[in-house]
């Protein structure tokens, strides 16, 4: 398939269209639908049933839990409407809230699975160590007020890096089965006057990132070692790790995937 991204496919034609999103997930009680709260999930699948008629469920690359931010997910749904997908987008925009925004609509290769295709999530956990919290900022960092010893928190997270049992950061009711994750980065640096953390994996645990912040937090304020990190990623248990922070300091920050065969074929 090839031209504009405001001409729609052939009609009859089933689509796979790519939704890449951005959300402010204080309002929102996670990407997962959830009989009468208002979620992601359910906010986009009832806007595009206002807009197109069809009921339709969509796959994602991450689920997000509640009060986290998106600064990009991505979604994809099956429809079999023809929809151009600049017209579509600005007609989902309309009908969802402000703290939601489709920032890009494609029609994407035939079989494309957001979360199977992704190859990399990467996540930011934002902390502000100021004395004086921003009341502009509050709603999107952990105010931890404190002197932090930052490269004690640099040197444990260096242990998180490579393959690991991640069961001491994940809670002890789950539904996972297989706790083992490959993480490729794992840094702190001071972003714009904030310290954050930048992490991404194959794949995470439920609360992995939040965890594994909360027991660097401890390593900073001196109550832990960071040698201590290298026990707790041998598959020790849930009550061994730190606290688990705020979901409001916690953002998606980007979705990749391989370059070859990239499935986003037109643009809206």
């Amino acid at each position: 398939m090839s031209g504009r991204g405001d001409v729609a496919p052939p009609p009859d034609v089933p689509v796979t269209y790519r939704l890449d999103l951005q959300y402010d997930g204080g309002g929102f009680h996670g990407w997962s639908k959830q009989p009468g709260l208002s979620t992601v999930e359910g906010v986009l699948e009832d806007a595009l049933r206002v807009v197109t008629g069809e009921r339709r469920r969509l796959t994602v690359a991450g689920r997000t839990d509640a009060g986290v931010h998106a600064r990009r997910q991505v979604a994809g749904v099956l429809l079999v409407g023809p929809a151009a997908p600049e017209r579509l987008a600005h007609s989902l925009n309309a009908v969802t809230p402000p703290a939601l925004s489709i920032r890009r609509l494609s029609v994407a290769l035939p079989g494309f699975d957001a979360r199977r295709d992704a190859t990399e999530r990467v996540y930011r956990y934002f902390l502000d160590t100021r004395p004086s919290a921003s009341p502009f900022l509050h709603r999107f960092v952990w105010s931890v007020a404190h002197d932090l010893d930052v490269e004690a928190m640099q040197a444990a997270a260096a242990m998180v890096r490579g393959r690991h049992d991640f069961s001491a950061f994940t809670p002890t009711e789950t539904e996972h089965v297989f706790f083992h994750r490959t993480v490729i980065q794992c840094r702190w640096e001071m972003l714009d006057g904030l310290l954050a953390l930048t992490i991404s994996a194959d794949a995470f645990l439920r609360h992995m990132v939040r965890s594994l912040v909360g027991t660097m937090v401890e390593v900073g304020r001196g109550r832990r070692a960071p040698e201590e990190m290298a026990h707790l990623l041998e598959g020790a248990p849930r009550a061994a790790a730190g606290l688990t922070a705020p979901a409001h300091g916690l953002f998606l920050w980007d979705i990749l995937y391989p370059d070859a065969g990239v499935p986003a074929l037109h643009t809206g």
